[in-house]
């Protein structure tokens, strides 16, 4: 049979109950003759709990004490789900991301994986054991508690598989499978049977919350085959994401749109049109370890150019205090920034063999009266940039321009 990585996040674990129903569903695949692998979440709020909690003592908390205090999290569901296979009548034994020896570098909050070693999951899985792995952890080459960052027990998941070359790894959440777009925004929007690492991995950094962005790259490099299930559904088949298109159907021309709420923009205008002033503005901002997303250019016929570009919001007023202080050096005539925007994309690597997708987004929301501020393509990609009042309706028209309502 199978041996299968199913990680479950906080909120499958989230109470005593919800714990033992996921014992249920291993003991289910269990009794099936597969060897199984768990990865857990701390339960649900715990780890804001425990952050919480550093705060009160420390205002900025101290990195590598922080991953001390969050670990404990996952610490805690390991332990309780061992205890209920045990009491379902299935041996399990639970590691610490340090017992199970994932080796990390030494970057606290934000550690990325160099290493795992198997041999000890191994020896329990050919003695029939389940073995239950603490996500979002490991420790670094000095032996201290470095944590992933937030979402990283996917990642962990992920990792498990590829290090133990599972068939399958399983991430369950509160969600069935990957939809053409939020159903919260669009309540027809459909569920995909399969979608590509590609789209994926596009619709994960675009917005889409199903899946942790690292874990899919992890997935991608290393040829890990996932699947995304709901833990509060005993049956169904989620959505399988795959490393080919199905070769035997014709793939949709856009497969989901994304959104996200949280960029802003910024503009610099009036900025002297030479060589190197694109690094002269953005130079600064990463040097201030500030992420820049999608960016523009507009030369004007008086030797002067305005650049605009995107930044986390929460970024928006360092960004700005940061060509604040070099705006004389820039010669910026104005620098002012609006949160008042949200990013729209279309993904699909049917995009690659189709002609007048653009033309279609772009006729789709001027017939809606939505203004496009921002453009950025890729081969599988169109963002857009616009005001964040028409988000809704955004989505939803281009939803159905798409065809993405008929499944």
């Amino acid at each position: 049979m199978a041996l299968i990585v199913q990680k479950y996040g906080g909120t499958s674990v989230g109470t005593p109950e919800r714990i033992k129903n996921v014992a249920r569903r291993v003991a289910k695949f269990k009794a099936q003759g597969h060897d199984i692998v768990v990865v857990v979440s701390a339960m649900s709020g715990e780890t804001n709990r425990l952050i919480a909690l550093a705060k009160e003592i420390q205002a900025n908390p101290d990195p590598r004490e922080l991953d001390v205090i969050v670990s404990t999290g996952e610490q805690v569901t390991i332990g309780l789900l061992a205890m209920a296979l045990k009491e379902a009548g299935v041996d399990a034994k639970s590691y610490t991301g340090g017992q199970v020896k994932i080796l990390t570098d030494s970057t606290h909050t934000k550690a990325r994986i160099q290493s795992i070693d198997d041999e000890a999951m191994r020896a329990d899985l050919n003695a029939g054991r389940v073995v239950i792995v603490a996500g979002f952890q490991g420790v670094d080459p000095e032996g201290n508690i470095t944590t992933l960052g937030r979402g990283g027990s996917d990642t962990s998941g992920v990792a498990l598989a590829a290090a133990l070359k599972a068939d399958e790894c399983q991430i369950y959440t509160d969600v069935d499978g990957v939809y053409t777009t939020d159903p919260r925004v669009v309540p027809e929007a459909k569920k995909l049977k399969t979608i590509t690492f590609e789209e994926m991995l596009e619709m994960a950094s675009l917005g889409s919350k199903v899946l942790q962005i690292r874990s899919v790259e992890f997935a991608g490099k290393y040829n890990v085959k996932l699947r995304v299930l709901s833990s509060f559904q005993e049956e169904g088949e989620g959505t399988l994401i795959t490393f080919e298109e199905d070769p035997n159907m014709e793939k949709p021309v856009v497969s989901g749109i994304a959104f996200n709420r949280d960029e802003a923009r910024i503009n610099v205008t009036g900025v002297p049109d030479k060589p190197g002033i694109a690094y002269q503005i953005l130079g600064p901002v990463s040097d201030a370890n500030i992420d820049v997303d999608m960016i523009i250019q507009n030369v004007g016929k008086d030797g002067t150019t305005d650049f605009s570009f995107t930044v986390p919001k929460p970024d928006l007023a360092r960004t700005i205090k940061v060509l604040e202080g070099v705006q004389a050096h820039i010669g910026a005539a104005l620098i002012d920034g609006d949160d008042k925007i949200c990013k729209i994309s279309i993904v699909g690597v049917g995009m690659r063999s189709h002609v007048g997708v653009a033309a279609t987004m772009f006729r789709t929301l001027a017939e809606e009266g939505i203004n496009i501020q921002m453009i950025s393509t890729s081969e599988i990609k169109i963002s857009v940039i616009v005001d964040e009042k028409y988000l809704e309706l955004a989505v939803r028209v281009l939803h159905k321009a798409f065809g993405l309502d008929k499944g």
